[in-house]
């Protein structure tokens, strides 16, 4: 569930060719050469790689067998590889959403949301022409879960969402895929510690895995509002997913509902650069301090940036730059409380749980020049 990137063009430098790249920014050319090297994910939405030995282009996270120096030209943008007559890899086809469903998947998901069925066997995927071995590996690869871990989980939630509206237990089990009540009750107290004749809006965490340019994230949400939204490949995702659990008192289950669904509107149009302030509501988990961090960031206009020392005397706090700048650290939301505009005194950009690159993306998506 937590692991589990639409392509984004956000464009830095234009280097029209390999050479020109080399003599105008070799030191750059060296970084993004090292994170394909590496597959690193926090490059996703930076660059793409262009191979002319084999004529393809990938993303910087592709598994391919790795090209030589001399052999790669960074482009910004999937269309300037396509325009330059490169062909998409067929390993981490760089022209879909990172994250995203394949095509040959995309039958799978059909048979699951127009028939409502929240159980397959194996039989039932071969009979669809999908060899179950490759849908196990896309879910453990993409969801960090095994395909029937997503299911259970996923008839969970929406039996959970079911009761939540005042629907019977009995309706809920039989609907959800639970072959008896009893069934469905042991599972629902596993989960929750709850029968579940004595759930409330607090009894579980919903959550689901957004798709943005600079790749997958995990949202989160309780009582119709967002405590957690991270890029899954963040370090601290999984001491977080267990703060918040332990806050709210609450696990955590696959679910889409609303807020989530809001969420996602107002991050494609953030990345479109239409929208400079979220309205989305947000449930903080922290410290008071913490939270009267975050909620000071929160003032940092779209475009602009503070020094932590800067926002350390916002709050009256002036000596406190150092406990400000492990504040905004502990954040939990992502983009929407913008701890990407907090940068050093002398400029430099400082740390980000979500890879100093994926902060120069934000800054620069926003208009600020690094």
């Amino acid at each position: 569930m937590i692991n589990c990137l639409i392509i984004f063009w956000l464009s830095h430098i234009f280097f029209v060719s390999k050479q020109g790249l080399m003599r105008l920014n070799q030191e750059k050319f060296n970084e993004y050469y090292q994170a394909l090297l590496a597959k690193d994910h926090q490059y996703e939405g930076a660059f793409f790689a262009c191979i002319s030995s084999t004529g393809i282009f990938c993303r910087p996270s592709c598994h391919a067998r790795k090209p030589k120096k001399e052999n790669v030209e960074f482009v910004m943008s999937s269309q300037e590889a396509l325009r330059k007559g490169y062909r998409p890899c067929k390993v981490c086809s760089p022209m879909q959403a990172l994250a995203d469903k394949p095509d040959w998947l995309n039958i799978l998901f059909t048979v699951m949301e127009t028939e409502e069925r929240y159980r397959f066997s194996d039989q039932d995927i071969k009979d669809l022409g999908i060899d179950p071995n490759r849908v196990r590996r896309w879910f453990k690869k993409n969801h960090n879960m095994t395909f029937q871990a997503y299911l259970r989980s996923l008839r969970m939630g929406q039996a959970f969402g079911h009761l939540n509206q005042g629907g019977k237990v009995i309706d809920a089990a039989m609907e959800y895929g639970y072959e008896s009540l009893s069934g469905f009750t042991h599972a629902f107290k596993q989960l929750t510690g709850k029968s579940p004749k004595n759930i409330d809006a607090n009894t579980v965490i919903e959550s689901y895995q957004l798709l943005t340019p600079l790749g997958p994230m995990l949202a989160a949400s309780i009582n119709e509002k967002i405590c957690l939204l991270e890029f899954n490949d963040r370090r601290m995702l999984e001491t977080e997913l267990i703060a918040i659990q332990k806050h709210f008192k609450a696990p955590i289950v696959l679910k889409k509902n609303k807020v989530i669904e809001q969420l996602q509107e107002e991050l494609n149009e953030y990345f479109t650069g239409k929208r400079k302030k979220f309205s989305v509501a947000l449930h903080m988990v922290g410290s008071d301090f913490q939270k009267q961090v975050w909620q000071v960031l929160m003032t940092i206009p779209y475009g602009e940036v503070r020094s932590y020392k800067q926002q350390a005397q916002s709050m009256q706090h002036p000596k406190a730059f150092r406990a400000v700048a492990n504040a905004n650290g502990a954040n939990k939301i992502a983009i929407v409380i913008p701890c990407h505009r907090v940068i050093g005194s002398d400029g430099s950009l400082c740390g980000y749980g979500g890879g100093l690159e994926r902060k120069k993306q934000l800054l620069k998506l926003e208009g600020y020049r690094v």
